[in-house]
């Protein structure tokens, strides 16, 4: 079915040596035809599963599509995963083939289905890259871009890659040497790929969170008498990810303290849809805090925040130095290959992040981590100035630029 619609090298010897881990994808079903013209520019996105590899991939095509109106843009993901709603609500059109996903642990019978599972997928994706006829494959990670670019690299279609993680997936490591050119969101990760085909211009960041919002009226938007306090400090909590609870009941256990001890400091919290309902039961009602499932605009609540309070994904990192806001970050122990870890301490090295382990969360330290960055103006206007100066806002224009230029299409701008 088609559906419609300045950096530098950085080290940190807290990072332990991470092994080689494998990690590839499992599979739902193949797509046969597509509604997108069979001349011209045409170019397929293949990443899913979850945020980070998707909206990457959305806000490229978001460049392409501004630089060559014409151009054709087909997205391949899973059924399964949030690109099957996320790309046709962005305008483009959505084709989906089997998932491949290695199971954990490596022995586990699951396995055993893996290589007929990755042929069925890669023979889904060859027939879409035949019927589209793309001049180039753009892999943003995922389970489904491994056996998409395999396809590509089959069928003669050029591909690159774009990996957000400070450690790159499995994957993307594999399919690189097969790549026209990598880009990468980190100069760090620059080791772990042929150095001639390696571009560095940081994540693509939507283009909703680089615009101007006054802090003014995006506190309003969630404490309409915010106005009426002096001297407002804003946390901002991201407990949305689907491993966050340790965050939000480490928020549960000290929301009320805080706002007890600072009469001028207000929350908003973001739980996640599967931590809501606990929540919400849970947590008394207080006028200074706003208590969401999810929060939909995005670059309100970077706005009105002046700490922000996350996991580590590659995707956060990047938006939290492009709004340049200082961090408490918590890495996830179950990403994969302990990607978060590497974010994390990256984003200590570069901009001063505040990390705490899983094993050191609890209402007690991230109080403490708090007090310590919301009470010293000096520290977070030395955090936000470190986030904006390694910020690069422009990623997806320079990335989407490079791409043209591999195809020798000229830009209409």
């Amino acid at each position: 079915m088609v559906t419609s619609s300045a950096t530098a090298t950085f080290t940190s010897s807290k990072l332990p040596n991470y092994p080689f881990l494998p990690r590839p994808p499992r599979i739902t079903r193949h797509v046969s035809s597509c509604l997108l013209p069979p001349s011209g520019l045409r170019l397929l996105f293949a990443g899913g599963g979850n945020g980070r590899h998707v909206y990457p991939a959305i806000a490229i095509a978001d460049e392409i599509r501004s630089s060559v109106p014409s151009a054709g843009i087909l997205f391949v993901g899973t059924d399964a995963g949030m690109e099957s709603s996320a790309v046709p609500k962005a305008g483009y059109d959505f084709a989906s083939v089997p998932p491949t996903r290695l199971a954990r642990p490596v022995l586990s019978p699951e396995n055993l289905l893996l290589p007929f599972a990755l042929v069925r997928s890669v023979l889904a994706s060859w027939r879409i890259i035949r019927e589209f006829r793309p001049q180039v494959v753009v892999g943003t990670g995922g389970h489904v871009a491994a056996p998409v670019c395999v396809a590509a690299v089959l069928a003669g279609v050029k591909i690159v890659i774009q990996e957000q993680n400070a450690y790159p997936g499995l994957s993307n490591r594999i399919m690189a040497r097969y790549a026209a050119k990598v880009f990468l969101a980190f100069n760090a990760c620059v080791k772990f790929f042929p150095k001639e085909k390696c571009a560095v211009y940081g994540n693509p960041v939507r283009l909703s969170l680089r615009r101007y919002v006054s802090k003014a009226v995006a506190r309003s938007h969630f404490f309409p008498r915010a106005m009426k306090v002096v001297d407002v400090k804003v946390l901002l909590v991201l407990g949305g990810a689907t491993d966050a609870q340790a965050i939000n009941m480490a928020v549960r256990n000290m929301y009320y303290d805080v706002l007890s001890e600072h009469k001028n400091w207000f929350i908003i919290w973001q739980t996640g849809l599967d931590g809501y309902n606990e929540m919400e039961s849970l947590v008394k009602n207080h006028r200074r805090l706003h208590l969401t499932p999810f929060l939909h605009a995005m670059d309100l609540a970077y706005a009105a925040a002046d700490i922000v309070i996350s996991r580590a994904g590659a995707m956060t990192c990047t938006e939290i130095l492009t709004t340049g806001k200082p961090s408490i970050l918590i890495p996830s122990t179950k990403a994969t290959e302990d990607h978060q870890t590497f974010n994390a301490y990256i984003m200590e090295d570069i901009a001063g992040s505040k990390v705490i382990t899983e094993e050191e969360l609890d209402a007690c330290s991230l109080h403490i981590a708090i007090n310590e960055v919301l009470g010293n103006e000096d520290l977070m206007a030395d955090m936000s100035e470190k986030m904006l100066r390694f910020a690069r806002p422009n990623a997806a224009a320079d990335i989407a630029q490079n791409i043209l230029s591999i195809v020798e299409v000229p830009s209409s701008k």
